[in-house]
């Protein structure tokens, strides 16, 4: 069996779907990690820009939305994405024509799902994220996402925030958005330390004692939170800090 790795891009994924596609069984997969059986051949994927191209524009040719939603896929944490958007894109070929909605798919259920999750995520993450204001005037938002999404995210809170300077620093991976008030990028940023401006300090303070003030202690909801807000964003909300 031949193991495709490629380094996580999407265009040496796509660069790894032309090569692999001829094979009978193959894997492809960016965990470097991989467990090898005794007959496994390893074929370390560098990026190709015309092999790229061809594959996407074949997705382009059969289904619009593909290439989006398999980029998409591609931001998720689970372990087996590439081998799970190469098998859609096996049946993508196969039929001829898009396959997102044949639920009688196997490997279709299996990519819906993971595109569920990364948008799932995204989708949350736009209301749960939280900015506050940095010694400079910056706005930073740190979180720690189970899927990489923060330049999914980052198009969203541009237009909310225009004429603002921000970060979204993914905690997990040590990678950031930042915005000038003009363009923005993303890029690893590796360990960072910020410190808050004495307005935020204040503000935050305030919006404890409110919370606190509204929340009817005789009433409580953690199950209706829980199912708004995960647990695992709770260390992120200034009222659930303490």
């Amino acid at each position: 069996m031949k193991i495709f790795i490629c380094d996580g891009t999407e265009a040496c994924f796509y660069t790894a779907v032309f090569l692999a596609y001829p094979e009978k069984n193959c894997i492809i997969t960016s965990n470097s990690d991989v467990q090898l059986s005794l007959d496994s051949e390893v074929v370390n994927v560098e990026t190709d820009g015309e092999k790229c191209g061809r594959v996407t524009d074949r997705l382009d040719a059969l289904d619009k939305e593909a290439v989006d939603d398999i980029n998409c896929v591609l931001r998720s944490c689970d372990g087996l994405k590439e081998q799970t958007a190469f098998e859609y894109i096996k049946a993508l070929i196969r039929h001829k024509s898009p396959v997102k909605k044949a639920y009688n798919l196997p490997e279709v259920i299996e990519f819906n799902d993971l595109l569920y999750k990364v948008t799932g995520e995204t989708h949350r993450i736009k209301g749960l994220l939280r900015f506050m204001e940095s010694a400079d005037g910056t706005l930073y938002a740190p979180y720690s996402p189970d899927n990489d999404i923060t330049d999914m995210l980052m198009p969203h809170f541009v237009e909310r925030f225009k004429s603002e300077r921000f970060v979204i620093h993914d905690l997990k991976r040590k990678t950031a958005g930042m915005y000038n008030g003009k363009e923005w990028i993303t890029g690893y940023v590796g360990e960072a330390e910020v410190y808050l401006s004495e307005y935020e300090r204040a503000f935050e303070n305030l919006w404890k004692k409110y919370y606190k003030a509204v929340n009817i202690n005789e009433r409580p909801h953690e199950k209706q939170m829980k199912r708004s807000m995960p647990v695992r964003y709770w260390k992120f909300l200034p009222e659930k800090k303490d």
